[in-house]
């Protein structure tokens, strides 16, 4: 028989939406966002174990994310991992934006356990919670990307006008003496725009 489990209390499901929802606000990154997931996942529904999936859209499968309660190994190992770890029951849910899957939250436990629909609907309300500080953590690194490479681009173009002024070259050869000094030195053409651009700073 199952240990008694009454139902999730509405205090705990507040708690548990509340510290989500802060995610979604917050500059945290994502790795950062699916731990603090797991860990008030299976806090608020008292499991063993909790589990996050997300969906790989390169070869349309579910790759493990993250755990509260299993060693980094498992991360990579994801054969047999119920059984390792003596799981026996589990609830999974999906986690959708604008009906959309991008991944499945699951939750273990070490007996047999029925889950009632007070503990679904709990679950189901997390999990769509935490889809949206996913989708929400993913625009923000995508948005810093693409910041990251305008200014990159802007330094590059600024450090090209430079190279053309004090050595006579045009921009194609300007744009090559930058792409030559970043494969020698191994270092980005941002890394060596900013230095020809503090050079010159430096000159003046």
């Amino acid at each position: 028989m199952s240990p008694q489990r009454s139902q999730v209390p509405l205090t705990k499901k507040l708690e548990a939406l509340s510290k989500i929802s802060k995610a979604i606000s917050s500059d945290l990154y994502l790795e950062d966002i699916l731990r603090l997931i797991v860990v008030v996942t299976a806090e608020v529904m008292k499991s063993k174990v909790c589990s996050l999936w997300l969906l790989d859209e390169r070869d349309n499968t579910l790759k493990i994310r993250a755990t509260q309660a299993m060693s980094e190994e498992y991360l990579k190992e994801e054969k047999e991992l119920a059984q390792k770890e003596g799981l026996v029951s589990m609830l999974s849910v999906p986690m959708c934006v604008k009906d959309k899957v991008i991944g499945v939250i699951n939750c273990y436990t070490s007996y047999p356990h029925r889950f009632d629909k007070s503990e679904v609907d709990v679950f189901t309300t997390v999990a769509n919670q935490a889809a949206v500080a996913i989708e929400n953590a993913g625009l923000i690194m995508k948005a810093k990307m693409i910041e990251d490479e305008l200014i990159s681009r802007k330094l590059v173009e600024r450090a090209k006008g430079i190279l053309m002024k004090e050595h006579r070259l045009n921009e194609e050869e300007a744009f090559r003496r930058l792409q030559k000094k970043s494969m020698d030195l191994r270092k980005s053409m941002r890394e060596i725009a900013e230095a020809v651009i503090l050079a010159q700073q430096i000159k003046s």
